[in-house]
């Protein structure tokens, strides 16, 4: 069976040509515009000797570019590796490297860590700079690096989508465990398309009543799914925000009377406390969605009541599309619930001898089944074989499920830290600080923090005859990890407390 993601673009392009599928700042494409812009990238593509089927990595803030090569590489047959723009020189060589990355699109704010990046990979042939019709970075136009505007203006834009099959990668999110380095979940074409009409079924706006705020970042699955693959299945307008701010992004909901707010918990704590954010800035939102952390009830109630709104929380993961699990509008809402399994989607608890949990209220880990799972880690069998068993995804999660059937968030089993919605795992960070010549030993860990939901915090023990003080363990992360990953809290001790094998007891540090 042929199908592609980028139908959700095309159909729509189709119906409602003249209507406004982009807006951002002052300036806003139709979707007409949006679909030839599509198909002109995807031209450019094939003219710059970028064959189908090999992968092309974007490293795009929320700009109309995302979505013109997101589904410009679909019409391509060129699965899209989303990078996140926080990545520094040395995890932009990883990624591009892992993935295979033969080509990577990046705007040209990042040029300097990207460009250092491509030229210390080898299988990266292509890179291709978006500006804002500035003056670009030197060396644009060279023979391997291109300028975004320039090529899609001179190429033959295509006009057919690609014969892909249901099952063939669409999209490389790349996700961490608490061992080794970052993976890259594999997403085909019907887990992508499959999951944005389940979303679409639940919206209550539909067509020019869409609108939706996208202050969530395009390159995480959760807005790509939730914000922009459904807001164009519908037909509806996305309002792009390149980085949330709290009185910015309420002003833009009443400019242009927004429908849909989709969030982490940070950016409705940060509405939630801004002294200048009122009822009225939020009075045409019909549509709250919160997801990528576990909300905190206080929040959410305080939210609903002060802008009388409803914020439907829900679960999932890169691995899963992302949505598996979700408060419907139809029916009850428990506060500090995940929800109950999407249609199509079944979830299990295990417990640690690997026995189904079948006693409401007993903990176990979540596995999931359905269309939404992953097809597996990229490259990876062995890591793809320990995650997916018998169909069921390992999600590394602990829940509890309730007598109707509504799920419970309760630990992690892995040690991943969530901070302001983003993932952080320990053995990357702590791997780092391994490398600093003062440090013997290294743990880091996720503490609880009010706007964040947790603050990474490093502890560490020191070399005989070595010194080192907190600002200067920061300063040396900041230079080596994104932006959101770096310890804010470091602690010195004598020593780490550890088990009977010499392993480090986090569950005492915290």
């Amino acid at each position: 069976m042929s199908l592609n993601l980028a139908i959700l673009l095309r159909d729509s392009a189709t119906r409602f040509a003249g209507r406004k599928a982009i807006i951002i700042g002052n300036k806003s494409l139709s979707y007409e515009q949006l679909h030839q812009g599509v198909l002109a990238f995807a031209g450019a593509l094939q003219e710059a000797h970028i064959p189908g089927g090999t992968n092309v990595a974007l490293m795009l803030p929320n700009v109309p570019q995302f979505s013109i090569a997101y589904f410009g590489a679909q019409y391509a047959a060129n699965p899209v590796v989303p990078l996140n723009v926080l990545l520094k020189s040395e995890e932009i060589t990883y990624h591009l490297e892992d993935s295979k990355a033969e080509a990577l699109v990046v705007w040209e704010g990042f040029y300097e860590q990207a460009k250092a990046g491509f030229d210390a990979c080898e299988s990266c042939k292509t890179m291709i700079v978006v500006g804002q019709g500035q003056e670009t970075p030197s060396g644009v136009d060279g023979e391997n690096i291109l300028d975004f505007n320039t090529i899609s203006t001179k190429a033959k834009p295509v006009t057919q989508l690609p014969a892909t099959k249901a099952d063939d990668t669409a999209v490389i999110l790349y996700t961490s465990g608490t061992t080794g380095r970052p993976k890259g979940a594999e997403l085909s074409h019907s887990n992508l398309v499959m999951n944005a009409q389940y979303f679409d079924n639940e919206s209550p706006t539909g067509g020019e009543d869409l609108r939706a705020i996208v202050v969530l970042p395009l390159f995480h699955s959760f807005g790509q799914t939730v914000l922009q693959n459904t807001t164009f299945l519908r037909g509806g307008t996305l309002v792009l925000m390149p980085r949330f701010d709290a009185i910015a992004a309420a002003n833009l909901i009443k400019e242009h009377k927004i429908t849909m707010f989709a969030g982490v918990p940070t950016m409705y704590f940060g509405l939630l406390h801004h002294p200048e954010v009122r009822q009225e800035h939020l009075a045409s939102v019909v549509h709250c969605v919160s997801g990528g952390a576990a909300m905190p009830v206080e929040v959410m109630n305080a939210f609903d009541k002060k802008f009388g709104v409803n914020i439907l929380e829900g679960y999932g993961l890169s691995e899963t599309s992302p949505i598996a699990c979700f408060n419907s509008m139809d029916a009850e809402k428990k506060v500090g619930s995940i929800g109950r399994p999407i249609w199509g989607v079944e979830f299990m608890l295990l417990d640690n001898d690997g026995n189904e949990v079948t006693k409401a209220g007993e903990r176990g880990e979540i596995c999931i089944k359905g269309y939404n799972v992953m097809k597996g880690y990229f490259n990876r069998p062995e890591a793809t074989a320990e995650a997916i068993v018998d169909g069921w995804f390992r999600s590394g999660d602990i829940g509890i499920c309730d007598e109707d059937g509504y799920y419970f968030i309760v630990d992690r089993k892995k040690d991943m830290i969530i901070r302001g919605g983003y993932n952080v795992y320990p053995r990357e960070i702590e791997e780092v600080l391994y490398g600093h010549e003062a440090v013997g030993e290294a743990a880091v860990i996720g503490v609880p923090h009010e706007q964040h939901g947790e603050e990474i915090k490093a502890v560490l023990t020191l070399k005989p005859g070595h010194e080192l003080d907190a600002d200067a363990v920061v300063a040396y992360c900041k230079e080596r990890v994104a932006a959101y990953k770096y310890p804010r809290i470091v602690e010195f001790l004598d020593a780490l407390p550890k088990g009977p094998t010499g392993k480090i007891l986090k569950r005492e540090l915290r």
